[in-house]
């Protein structure tokens, strides 16, 4: 986190991180089909999954940059959902602020 958690609304940072977890669980319920679709040739699912996940992962790098924007945490947090592809990169930053969150 930049600022300290005394100068920063704690609840809401507490909610904007379930919702940033629920884009996550989404995000990972829509990539495991997705890969397991890749890996068994079914382009009819890919077509459909495949926007469907991309949205949901230009969603969850929003929500983790809004959170930044609005000094909730770092920019390191999006930029790393953005590294990882998403779901991964949300489980470990979300781990790391609510350690830090009182």
């Amino acid at each position: 986190m930049t600022t300290t958690s005394a100068s920063i609304d704690v609840p809401r940072a507490r909610r904007q991180l379930r919702w940033v977890a629920i884009a996550a669980a989404i995000d990972f319920l829509l990539l495991v089909p997705l890969v397991i679709a890749s890996v068994s040739d079914a382009d009819d699912v890919i077509h459909v999954l495949g926007p469907i996940h991309g949205i949901g992962f230009l969603i969850l790098l929003f929500l983790t940059a809004q959170g930044a924007g609005e000094k909730r945490w770092g920019w390191w947090f999006p930029a790393v959902v953005f590294i990882t592809g998403g779901p991964l990169g949300t489980i470990v930053g979300d781990l790391v602020l609510r350690k830090k969150l009182p």
